[in-house]
């Protein structure tokens, strides 16, 4: 099992950066992904990466614009955020998978921290 907790969340003018972080403790060699979940929408896919951080993956709606990466000496996890739009605003969650391969399915993560609050005013 894997304990995850999310940090650097907050509000921010549209066009601004924020980095995310996420500090991990538990279990070895997994993929790692990032969701973010909208007020009455269903919680959607954002970036995975695998153990190594040598294969990404990011959904298109935030392609060019976020950049996920892991330093595994420091358990820790990092969205970065640039761009930052209206429609990015939600609460975000990093999660572990079941494996090491990156994944854009909500079911194939088993351990979840419990978010943080993203807000991007216009």
């Amino acid at each position: 099992q894997v304990s995850l907790v999310e940090s650097g969340g907050g509000l921010v003018q549209a066009g601004g950066s924020l980095r995310l972080s996420c500090a991990a403790s538990g279990r070895t060699f997994y993929a790692m992904g990032w969701f973010r979940q909208a007020p009455g929408k269903e919680r959607e896919f954002v970036a995975a990466l695998n153990w190594s951080g040598s294969s990404t993956d990011y959904a298109n709606s935030v392609k060019g614009r976020f950049t996920s990466s892991r330093d595994n000496a420091e358990n820790t996890a990092y969205l970065q955020m640039n761009s930052l739009k209206p429609e990015d605003t939600a609460v975000y969650y990093c999660a572990a998978a079941k494996g090491w391969r990156p994944s854009r399915e909500v079911a194939d993560y088993t351990s979840w921290g419990p978010g943080t609050q993203v807000t991007v005013s216009s």
